[in-house]
Formats: C-alpha cells, structure tokens, sequence
C-alpha cells in the first residue's frame, strides 16, 4: 500500500530483513574490522542493559519509597486512632500498599528472570498489564493518562523480560514527549493478513521533527540534554535497544509522528499458530 505523507507528518518502519534476491555472491572469512564492530555491538548491548537495570532502579526506588510512606503514616493514624473506623481503614490502607509492593516485586523478578532470552509462548497483554504497575505513580504524577484496548489474540515467541524492557523504554520515551497532562494509548490487537501480533504505543507528546526521525533508532542519538527530574532518559539507548528487542523477535517495528501531535510505535510480532505452541509446550 502507498504511504501518504504530509510536510508535518513522517513515517519510518525497520525490520529484520533479508537482500533483495535473497543470496550471497560469495562468502568470506570475518575480517579484524568486522570483528571489532562485533566487539563493539557486544559492548553497546551491554551498556544497553546496564541504562535499562539503572531506569528500573530509579522506578522501583520511587515506588517503594512511596508505598513505606503509606504504611508509615496509616500505621501511625492506626495507633493514634482508637476507634474502630479509624483503625479499620489504616489497616486496609497498609493491606493494600503491602500488595502493591508484592507486585512490584513480582514483576521486577520477571524482568530479572530469562537471563539467557530464551524465547518461549508469550501472551503479550498480562506483559503489559504488568509493566504498567511499574510506571503507574510515575505517570499519575505527570497527568499523564493511560487508555488501553487489549483484544485477544495468539501467543507469539518471546522472551519475556526483554518485552518488558521494551515497554518500559516506549513508555518512559512517551511520557517525557508529553512532559505534563497527555495521554498514552496502548493497543494489542490481531492483524490477520500479516499474521501478526500488533502492539501499538501512541502519545499525544510533541511529536518528533523530519529531521530526526530517520535517526531515533541510532545508539546514543537523544534531543535530551540529560536525565528529566524522575532520572530517566537523555542516554539515547532507549529506542536503539527497542529496535534491538523487535529485531531478535523477528518483527517489524514503524514509527509516525507529527509536530504538536504526538507519536505512534506499532511493532508487529510473528503470531503462532496452534500447532506451534502445542509442539513447544511439549518440546
């Protein structure tokens, strides 16, 4: 299909390709160069998921210093308070903070977890539900809202943790072009002639200029002069390891934006069929 493009609205879409006719007129021995640019990628994926641990950090550090907050005061209301009323809604207060923190936690781990990026039958939606959680006080914060459409839809290979790392850089990336009072619209949704799995993250930020959106993807490309008051972003790591995940995925990844408008990340998954995930759960 033809694109249609204006002077204010620009589209850029990567993927994992192949050469045009598909063959090699000869092959060759790795040369000191090429080597070295593999070093080189090697270190950069490494300083990749060093910025990522860094970011997730800084969240989860926010989050629970607010969640002690919480129990701190209502445990202080709770002996204040003799009445029954009182005491009854300080430790409810508590309840829920303590469960807030144990899912925290437990998505933390899951991001901890698949060290080795083994890829296995994933739902994508209950991913990111789980990711949200993480970044939820940070965008309520901001006023940034979060409206979400999830459909159902077919497993596709994954490796968990990375998804989640994924959504992470998307996210944070979108709430820093909103800077304060936005929303953030995320939509999964099945696209039967590609047979995808399509994940889309769109913002109503200030949009990204023609002049360098063909360059988002590259490592340490940023319009940021540095972090932003929560410690994130201005390393230019983010969307190059997006770019990355979608690729060892095996997906497609397209980006729209314009001027004063917002942005828009839909990355398409290969879906697999039944008979795939029934082989693979019985490998």
């Amino acid at each position: 299909m033809p694109e249609n493009r204006s002077s204010d609205q620009l589209a850029i879409t990567s993927s994992n390709g192949t050469s045009s006719n598909g063959t090699l007129s000869h092959t060759h021995e790795p040369s000191q160069t090429e080597s070295t640019v593999g070093q080189l990628q090697a270190r950069l994926a490494q300083v990749e998921r060093l910025a990522a641990i860094g970011e997730l950090t800084s969240t989860t550090t926010h989050e629970f210093n607010n969640l002690l907050m919480t129990i701190l005061n209502y445990a202080k209301m709770g002996l204040r308070n003799k009445d029954e009323a009182s005491r009854e809604k300080a430790f409810t207060r508590i309840l829920d903070a303590a469960n807030r923190g144990a899912k925290i936690t437990s998505t933390v781990l899951g991001l901890a977890r698949n060290r080795s990026g083994e890829m296995e039958p994933t739902n994508l939606v209950p991913l990111i539900q789980d990711t949200l959680v993480l970044l939820e006080r940070e965008l309520q914060k901001y006023r940034v809202a979060v409206e979400t459409q999830f459909e159902e839809v077919p497993n596709v290979m994954a490796a968990g943790n990375q998804i989640q790392r994924l959504m992470l850089n998307l996210l944070t990336n979108a709430r820093q072009a909103i800077g304060e009072v936005g929303t953030i619209r995320i939509r999964i949704a099945y696209e039967a002639k590609s047979n995808s799995v399509v994940l889309t993250v769109r913002d109503s930020g200030s949009g990204i200029s023609a002049e360098n959106l063909p360059k988002i993807f590259e490592p340490f490309f940023t319009t940021k002069s540095g972090p932003d008051s929560s410690g994130k972003g201005g390393t230019g790591l983010g969307l190059s390891a997006c770019k990355d995940i979608v690729d060892q995925h095996h997906g497609r990844i397209r980006v729209e934006s314009t001027i004063g408008r917002g942005t828009s990340f839909s990355i398409r998954f290969p879906a697999m069929s039944g008979e795939q995930a029934t082989l693979k759960e019985s490998a």
